[in-house]
């Protein structure tokens, strides 16, 4: 690829992924936030954790295919934002795919130390550590732990976007908008 021909945009699967996976955090965070005014025991509580944990299986099941594009081409920031800004991007990025890999590791290993299933779409996710309800509480204080952790993560990396997009006044938002058709 020539300069002249420079990848202007993220791929349109890159695009696709970035804002459904969007998508999947509010709902995400959304079962967790609604389900606390659910009477414990209910089935619209048991639901809502069901959207959650099969939205929170369906961030990891992507995340890897983001991960496999970011091998291609990607666009630059023009004009070009200063090395400090740009290293704090790549930390919240790596934060980012280590909350989408590891917080539903940390569910997975959760619910089969507390004897509870790992279901995803009809299928049953296999057991990985044995009964031990101690463990468990452990697992649920990191994965709730990281789970608050990813509403800042996300803030920041939202409210960077912006910053870039109505501040600095660069393209790094539109790298990652869906092209309209004018």
């Amino acid at each position: 690829m020539t300069r002249d021909t420079a990848v202007t945009r993220y791929g349109k699967l890159s695009i696709t992924l970035h804002w459904l996976m969007l998508v999947l955090f509010v709902g995400v965070y959304a079962c967790v936030e609604i389900k606390g005014y659910m009477p414990k025991g209910s089935e619209a509580r048991g639901l809502l954790m069901g959207f959650h944990g099969l939205f929170g299986a369906s961030i990891f099941a992507l995340v890897w295919i983001r991960l496999l594009g970011r091998l291609s081409p990607r666009p630059p920031i023009i004009p070009k934002p200063p090395a400090w800004q740009t290293a704090i991007a790549h930390l919240t990025h790596l934060a980012l795919y280590a909350l989408m890999i590891v917080t539903p590791i940390l569910a997975w290993l959760m619910l089969a130390a507390g004897d509870k299933p790992f279901p995803y779409f009809g299928f049953h996710v296999p057991a990985p550590v044995a009964i031990d309800p101690d463990f468990a509480k452990q697992l649920k204080y990191w994965h709730e732990l990281i789970g608050t952790t990813g509403y800042w993560l996300i803030g920041l990396h939202a409210a960077a976007g912006l910053f870039h997009h109505f501040w600095v006044k660069d393209n790094t938002l539109e790298r990652m908008l869906i092209e309209r058709n004018t």
